[in-house]
């Protein structure tokens, strides 16, 4: 890989897939602009564990630097800040996308609760994670039935100092609906990479 390569690393979410969604159409936009993209299937998407997806994102952004960005979407947010804030001290990326992030949820099924407790209840070390990227971004919908614009975008806001983004009418952004495109990651993170 040729030096200053800028690399994102597209994370999805719970029961998610690389060709989900938005994820083709927004890889196919940083490589038309010369970005390296990887889209990983990330370990048992159906019932993600955090040290799973955890060291999955470390094996595969071992060499990330300032020229590495991530965009999450859902519980690939919380991959990539437990990723972050593992990091080595004075260790940096160049920023992070979180789409439909989140650290409390709503509308969890009885079979989704015990899923989502230890990505609930483990704590993030958000001064860490903070360290650990140059820029945040945290793009949510008005009308997101499981991650609460409230509530989580305060958090995002207060910890991580992140740029917080409200799109109408996109759900949680997920493939199921009908999010297709998402022009607003591209730009936001061609933004960052400048």
């Amino acid at each position: 890989m040729e030096k200053n390569q800028k690399i994102v690393f597209i994370i999805h979410g719970w029961g998610g897939y690389p060709k989900e969604g938005w994820f083709s159409w927004l890889k196919k936009e940083f490589e038309k602009r010369g970005f390296k993209v990887f889209v990983p299937k990330m370990p048992d998407a159906g019932k993600p564990k955090i040290n799973a997806w955890v060291s999955k994102l470390r094996k595969l952004a071992k060499d990330a630097d300032e020229n590495t960005y991530f965009v999450g979407h859902s519980i690939g947010c919380q991959a990539i800040m437990r990723y972050l804030e593992k990091l080595p001290k004075g260790k940096k990326v160049g920023g992070a996308i979180f789409v439909a992030g989140w650290t409390s949820l709503t509308n969890q099924t009885p079979e989704e609760k015990p899923i989502a407790k230890p990505w609930l209840e483990t704590k993030i070390n958000f001064a860490k994670v903070k360290k650990s990227a140059k820029k945040f971004v945290a793009v949510f919908s008005n009308n997101d039935p499981y991650a609460p614009f409230s509530k989580n975008s305060k958090v995002f806001k207060q910890k991580l100092g992140a740029k917080i983004i409200l799109e109408k009418n996109k759900s949680h952004f997920s493939g199921s609906d009908g999010v297709k495109k998402l022009p607003i990651v591209l730009s936001e993170l061609l933004q960052m990479a400048k």
